[in-house]
């Protein structure tokens, strides 16, 4: 909700040093000259108020969902405390950077200052709440409220309502946008959305992107670290993490993936000398580690498996799709689990023609871990293959149509450039190579689609071409048999027999 802003009275306090200086530096003679030249300017500058500067609004904003709720006692340590994942085993994560609630009380505490306030309940328990804040230096929660209140109704869910400052009008469409997207990627999931004005009632915006299908992706499962992901710091806490007593064997079979006991007896031999396969691992120095953590981004390993990805699949990218965009013709393509730097990722395509809300040319949308990229479209790597690396024209399609271009990568670490995280960049090999193999089999499936599609319209063409003929073709069959019986033939033919001279037999002409 927003409230309404204060107006300011002293205008002179919101005035930067340069405009007084620029006021103080102006000779009268100049001022006058300029009040005589543009006084109905002048007039319209104090009219429109511009002088007051930026107006910021403040907006409540909560999120409200159905799932199975947060425990009591650990709310604090799951909204206060900032980077507080382990590193001990890797999955797939929501998104960029995960469910986003303690980016939005980070935002709350620089923007307003304001807790944030939770209301959370599990299956057949209490309704929690919680109001918190963070201390950013201690990087710990501050509880100001935690307590369990009645629950009647059996609700079950998390709602968290946080207070921060804004422009609705400036990024309006964006959020739509966003939301739009998520329910495409998400067709198995009912949003709605609703913004209430304090002002005008006119203003107000209520939507509902509603559910199409009933097929969730599989949760992903958390697996142990490939061996040519591991860097020295993830090295040193798995170390860190284990037993001091514990054998450089079994610490690299049973810490990290993909090593059989005789692959690490290989590993530990091309060590050197100073390793051993029941050295300890407590006992290793810091170039011990830096040595082994060379030898495992260098050496070949198998691929990982794809069991800690969480794909939206195919048939969900399809039903979200012609869910809200409600194209002509669909195709989707799902590559099969690749590699980039010993971090397994899977991309998904879909090209889909016409639609109410498409634009004509290519209208590209991007995915990372099925959260929309809004930011930085032009630097992107789909955006950058659609746009340069497809011949269109070799598929069917013109240039004029509306064509939307999806590309959803999933990953355990997505290859963002920049700490923004709003774009994958082009420099990426493999997933450079995955992403134009998805689109080009998603364009050949748009092929096959429309030259049958054409083909039909052409013999529907013909038909209707053939059919204004059918009423002239018509009659003059009539008359050529009319003239072959008879009557009306003297009109037609003259006096010409009715049959050939060479028929002879009176039989065959019977």
């Amino acid at each position: 909700r927003g409230y309404k802003s204060r107006k300011r009275k002293d205008l002179s306090l919101y005035e930067s040093n340069g405009s007084k200086k620029r006021k103080k530096t102006a000779t009268p003679l100049a001022t006058a000259s300029k009040n005589n030249e543009r006084p109905k300017k002048q007039s319209a500058k104090k009219s429109s108020g511009k002088n007051e500067g930026r107006n910021v609004a403040y907006f409540r904003v909560t999120c409200q969902d159905n799932g199975i709720g947060m425990p009591h006692a650990k709310i604090p340590n799951m909204l206060g405390i900032v980077l507080s994942s382990t590193k001990y085993g890797v999955k797939q994560t929501r998104g960029k950077f995960g469910l986003g609630a303690k980016m939005a009380l980070v935002w709350a505490k620089k923007s307003t200052g304001m807790p944030v306030e939770v209301e959370t309940a599990q299956e057949g328990k209490r309704i929690s709440a919680c109001r918190l804040d963070i201390d950013i230096h201690k990087n710990e929660p501050r509880v100001l409220l935690h307590e369990k209140r009645p629950n009647p109704t059996g609700w079950r869910g998390t709602k968290i309502s946080v207070v921060i400052s804004g422009n609705w009008t400036n990024y309006r469409s964006k959020i739509i946008n966003y939301l739009r997207q998520i329910a495409v990627i998400t067709p198995y999931a009912n949003f709605k959305f609703c913004f209430k004005s304090s002002g005008d009632d006119r203003r107000s915006v209520e939507m509902e992107f509603a559910r199409r299908s009933d097929k969730c992706p599989p949760p992903p499962k958390e697996v142990r670290h490939h061996p040519s992901s591991v860097d020295n710091l993830v090295m040193e806490s798995l170390i860190a993490n284990s037993r001091p007593s514990l054998s450089l064997k079994k610490f690299l079979t049973t810490q990290l993936s993909c090593i059989t006991p005789k692959l690490a007896r290989r590993l530990i031999e091309e060590l050197g000398p100073k390793f051993d396969s029941e050295s300890h691992v407590g006992d290793l120095t810091k170039k011990q580690i830096q040595q082994l953590t060379s030898l495992m981004r260098e050496a070949s390993f198998p691929k990982p498996s794809g069991s800690c990805l969480s794909p939206a699949g195919e048939y969900n990218l399809r039903l979200g799709i012609l869910k809200e965009l409600k194209p002509d013709v669909v195709s989707t393509y799902s590559e099969k689990v690749s590699i980039h730097e010993g971090h397994p990722f899977i991309v998904e395509a879909a090209v889909s023609l016409g639609g109410d809300i498409a634009k004509p040319g290519i209208n590209v949308h991007r995915y990372a871990n099925r959260i929309p990229l809004l930011f930085e479209q032009g630097n992107d790597i789909t955006t950058q293959i659609a746009n340069k690396k497809i011949r269109w024209a070799s598929y069917k399609i013109k240039s004029t149509d509306k064509v939307g271009v999806f590309v959803s990568i999933v990953s355990t670490k997505i290859p963002f450039k920049g700490t923004s995280k709003e774009y994958i960049g082009d420099d990426n090999g493999p997933l450079h190579a995955a992403v134009k193999h998805a689109l080009s089999q998603c364009g050949v499936q748009l092929k096959k689609e429309l030259v049958k599609k054409n083909a039909l319209k052409d013999q529907a063409d013909r038909k209707k071409a053939l059919s204004k003929y059918i009423p002239d073709v018509g009659r003059a069959l009539v008359q050529v048999l009319k003239s072959m019986t008879g009557e009306g033939g003297n009109a037609a033919f003259g006096s010409r027999p009715r049959y050939p001279e060479f028929v002879k037999d009176s039989s065959l002409r019977d």
